[in-house]
């Protein structure tokens, strides 16, 4: 398994304001980033965060010339889905902490949980 699966990284609330650009704009440089951010950091703050976020492998950085941009390496689903994988690797009861789970989940989630494991016994999945 992917280590980035089995211990996703920790984001801090820049980094995770930073991410959610990337989720929502795609691939974008440090001025884009933070046009869209709520406050105004500085370019060289964006700069730092972007770089530990390569280093999280959670951006792929592309350089063409003079320019530079990042995008996300994984979609926002793909990254709750690992952070879900870890907690479930993690709490030692992984069939308890499954079912837990699902008890609290409100109907209309249900209602697509059962919709998508019908699909997937009837081999449509999507």
């Amino acid at each position: 398994m992917n280590e980035s699966v089995v211990n996703p990284p920790r984001l801090g609330a820049l980094e995770a304001q930073v991410m959610d650009v990337l989720w929502d704009h795609g691939p974008v440089n440090i001025r884009e980033v933070i046009a869209h951010l709520p406050t105004n950091p500085a370019y060289t703050t964006i700069a730092t965060v972007l770089t530990n976020l390569d280093r999280k492998h959670m951006v792929e950085v592309m350089r063409r010339g003079r320019s530079t941009r990042y995008a996300a390496r994984f979609s926002r689903q793909e990254h709750a889905a690992q952070i879900m994988e870890h907690v479930l690797d993690a709490s030692r009861d992984r069939a308890a902490s499954i079912l837990h789970f699902v008890e609290s989940m409100p109907e209309d989630d249900l209602d697509l949980l059962r919709d998508y494991l019908e699909r997937r016994e009837n081999g449509k999945e999507s």
